[in-house]
């Protein structure tokens, strides 16, 4: 190669080394700004009221009825009179209770005469045996009739008691102090043995019946507490615990019976009058999430936390107990965490973040 061609191959290649060299030289990175996010702030929830309408029903009630067929000829009480134990509530026509006891009383006259007529024949032929007069077949005889007449005289005197005491069933009377609570017939109407006249309640131990609905596990045990409240006067209040549930719901409503023992009930709270029950769950409330800070991948759910102070995010697994139209439920988020509420997919973990805005709140 000669030398005036080294020299061109030279001049030609000297740039292009000169560029390659320039293009070595580092650019300076720069830094990725801090993505903006919007985040809720996970606020304390005043415990779950869970509440339903009931009445006031009293624990102990009975349905008067008479133990015998006839018509009533009285009834002076009506629904809300105060009765005592033993007073006449109502009463049917005696008359015919009047000639049965009469008929048991003649009956009785009948076999009390016919049992002193054999036991002075027992007596005579007795004598007489002891002397031979008469045989033994005679006097085992009139021992007979004597035992036969004792026999009826004691059925008579049963029929005779079973009489009075069939005139005292005409009169209707309550077994405890209470309060008329129902009627359920009038005077004149004739009523058979057993059908109920009056519903006599004790208004001393009173309950509020409320119905619950089936699904409400945690509130259809004995001994759960509830505040009650009458619906005309909030002002009225008081307690009551569980005292019975319902083994079977209502195969229509799905519904539950509890019955809540009042624990010193305010007068105001009377017979029939309409409450508020109401069931304040111990404890703090669980978590409620817009649906949009929920992240689920290969399984798994969580929610982006931002350090307040750090301005980074970091991953946090929930387990989402419930969802529902405005978000979902779970436990595992503190109280004043700061919660990424949107562009979730878009986060990796310590990514510095920008707060930019407050969203809805839980």
């Amino acid at each position: 190669m000669s030398m005036t061609r080294f020299l061109h191959l030279l001049l030609v290649c000297a740039p292009l080394a000169l560029l390659c060299a320039c293009g070595e030289v580092e650019t300076p990175q720069q830094e990725t700004p801090p993505r903006p996010v919007i985040y809720t702030v996970v606020e304390p929830h005043a415990s779950v009221e869970t509440g339903f309408t009931g009445t006031i029903e009293p624990r102990y009630s009975a349905a008067l009825a008479f133990r015998v067929l006839g018509r009533i000829t009285s009834r002076p009480v009506n629904v809300g009179d105060l009765v005592g134990k033993g007073e006449v509530v109502a009463a049917v026509d005696p008359a015919a209770l009047d000639l049965a006891m009469q008929s048991a009383r003649a009956d009785l006259a009948s076999a009390e005469a016919q049992f002193a007529s054999a036991s002075a024949s027992e007596e005579r032929q007795r004598a007489l045996l002891a002397v031979n007069s008469v045989s033994q077949a005679i006097y085992d005889a009139a021992r007979q009739a004597r035992d036969s007449a004792a026999a009826g005289l004691e059925k008579a005197r049963a029929g005779l008691s079973k009489a009075e005491d069939q005139r005292g069933y005409a009169q209707l009377r309550p077994d405890f102090d209470g309060v008329v609570s129902a009627v359920h017939a009038e005077v004149g109407e004739t009523i058979a043995a057993g059908q109920p006249v009056l519903t006599v309640a004790r208004p001393d131990i009173r309950e509020a019946v409320v119905d619950v609905p089936d699904t409400l596990n945690g509130l259809l045990t004995p001994g759960t507490e509830f505040e009650v409240r009458l619906q005309a006067d909030p002002s009225v209040t008081g307690r009551g615990t569980v005292r019975e549930v319902s083994p079977q719901a209502d195969p229509q409503t799905r519904l539950r019976r509890l019955r809540i023992a009042l624990d010193e009930p305010d007068p105001g709270f009377r017979l029939g009058a309409t409450v508020r029950v109401a069931h304040r769950a111990a404890g703090p409330a669980p978590v409620v999430l817009p649906a949009s800070a929920l992240m689920e991948k290969d399984g798994t759910a969580s929610v982006w936390l931002v350090d307040p102070q750090a301005l980074q995010v970091k991953s946090q697994p929930v387990t989402v107990a419930q969802r529902g139209r405005d978000g979902f439920v779970t436990d595992d988020v503190p109280v004043g965490s700061y919660v990424v509420t949107a562009g979730v997919h878009e986060l990796s973990e310590g990514q510095n973040v920008r707060l930019e805005g407050e969203g809805k709140r839980n």
